[in-house]
């Protein structure tokens, strides 16, 4: 981002409490890391006690609060316990790319819990802590635009986050919504996908892409920040993809 931007999203930004859901590896540690150096307040939400206290330590300390996707019911009471909130995004969610024959029932319904049913708890559960100047960032995927051969399941759970965004917009305001529709993005969670191939599989991604790069964190983060800043952006769906939904 340009120095002008930069120094606009810390402006907004300074002294503001914002609650990372996932923002303990990847995007969400990212998007974190980024907010803190804007001034921002940080609270971290994950699943995992020891990585919560790691990514803390990493950004320069937040507050961290123990909160699983799968456990709905428990976010209530993480948000009862956290001051005002200003802005709220939600970054955790893993990705399974099996196709239908290969998915059981099982699959199906943890997919759509993740990316689908447990952000929508989340947002219920903050409401009535997030300010009504504040805004809420979900993530989608390129696969709501660039569906593959597998992964039928994700690439509608994906879409349909694009979709309710542009309602709870509506539904919600004055608070705004909008989400970030990573594409191919560089974090541990393409281990699981590539194994030992990544490196070659990154390559060769990275090759067709106009940007001729595979995504970093960062670049997601930055446009959570500006999303987070722009306070006349609500219902939108900013694409960082490095070109991937034209190729």
């Amino acid at each position: 981002m340009s120095e002008a931007i930069v120094d606009g999203v810390r402006s907004v930004l300074a002294g503001r409490h914002v609650v990372v859901v996932g923002g303990t590896s990847g995007i969400g540690l990212a998007v974190a890391r980024n907010v803190v150096r804007s001034g921002a307040e940080v609270t971290l939400v994950g699943r995992d006690g020891d990585r919560l206290r790691r990514a803390a330590d990493e950004i320069g300390g937040a507050r961290q609060c123990i909160g699983d996707l799968h456990d709905s019911a428990a976010f209530p009471g993480v948000f009862g316990s956290l001051p005002d909130i200003d802005h709220l995004v939600v970054t955790a969610g893993t990705a399974s790319l099996k196709t239908l024959r290969e998915s059981t029932a099982e699959d199906l319904r943890s997919t759509v819990e993740e990316r689908l049913v447990g952000p929508l708890s989340i947002v219920r559960a903050a409401l009535d802590r997030l300010r009504p100047t504040g805004s809420i960032v979900l993530t989608s995927g390129l696969l709501a635009e660039r569906p593959t051969q597998r992964g039928a399941i994700l690439a509608g759970a994906v879409a349909a986050v694009e979709a309710i965004v542009r309602s709870l917009a509506l539904e919600l305001a004055p608070i705004r919504v909008n989400a970030v529709s990573p594409g191919l993005v560089d974090t541990p969670l393409l281990d699981s996908f590539f194994g030992e191939a990544k490196h070659e599989a990154l390559a060769s991604a990275a090759a067709a892409l106009p940007t001729r790069r595979i995504g970093r964190p960062d670049d997601i983060a930055q446009a959570v920040g500006l999303l987070l800043s722009s306070g006349f952006m609500t219902g939108e769906v900013v694409h960082v993809d490095g070109g991937g939904r034209l190729i």
